[in-house]
């Protein structure tokens, strides 16, 4: 049978996670507290359900026509880091099946076996959460340097590297703000090839009542979408050899 990951739920053909179309393969577990997380049911490393990994490969191979050239698998989360074994042995068989691998990751998990997972990752997207570690602090949990650390770990191994950044009104929506994290990108020397901004959205927050958690962000409103493009165009000049994405 092999070894089993906890695994909270599939998306079958999404267009939103990693190029073309892909399978999503959302992992449980978390060590992160993002303040506007949309799915706290991620946390508990050990809720969800068992699969293996080659009962995955096989869902995976029946959408394989779908994918194209560019599509394929995204291992999502939660944090797949944190079932860094389970993640190695997927993208393993997914490979030799001839399926290309991406790996949706805030790269705040260390651990020996991360270097094991990103030999068979064919992209990665890094969340880079906040520019700094004042706000890691306050609104994450979990250190800055260590996903900085890990951008350079899957630039080394030779994946495709796309940044993700949730966009929060009050909280990391000025142009400084965006500045600061292009600047971090630049100084890195990491070749970026796609920068999203993800704008704040409000959706999970009937999840947080059905679980009995505060929100903490109840009375923030979702980003603008004219504030958003803004944002988008201004990261474009600050990061020119990168490609723009929502």
């Amino acid at each position: 049978m092999g070894k089993t990951g906890r695994i909270h739920s599939i998306e079958t053909l999404g267009g939103a996670d990693g190029p073309g179309l892909r399978m999503v393969i959302f992992m449980q577990g978390c060590p992160l507290r993002c303040i506007y997380c949309h799915n706290p049911d991620t946390w508990d490393r050990n809720g969800g359900r068992e699969f293996t990994a080659g009962a995955l490969v096989q869902k995976a191979m029946r959408y394989r026509t779908y994918f194209g050239r560019e599509g394929g698998v995204t291992l999502s989360g939660g944090e797949p880091l944190m079932q860094p074994l389970f993640a190695a042995e997927l993208f393993k068989q997914l490979k030799k099946a001839g399926i290309n691998t991406a790996l949706d990751t805030a790269g705040t998990t260390p651990s020996e076996e991360v270097a094991e997972v990103l030999a068979n990752t064919d992209t990665v997207l890094l969340d880079i959460k906040m520019p700094d570690q004042e706000r890691y602090d306050q609104y994450i949990g979990g250190s800055l340097s260590t996903t900085m650390n890990f951008l350079q770990a899957a630039s080394a191994a030779g994946c495709r590297i796309w940044i993700r950044h949730v966009v929060i009104p009050g909280i990391n929506d000025k142009k400084d703000d965006i500045g600061s994290l292009c600047s971090l990108i630049h100084d890195s020397g990491v070749a970026v090839e796609r920068m999203e901004l993800l704008p704040y959205h409000r959706m999970g927050i009937e999840k947080y009542k059905l679980l009995g958690l505060s929100y903490r962000l109840a009375d923030v409103q979702e980003l603008e979408e004219g504030r958003l493009a803004e944002l988008l165009k201004y990261c474009s000049k600050e990061l020119p050899e990168t490609a723009p994405g929502y």
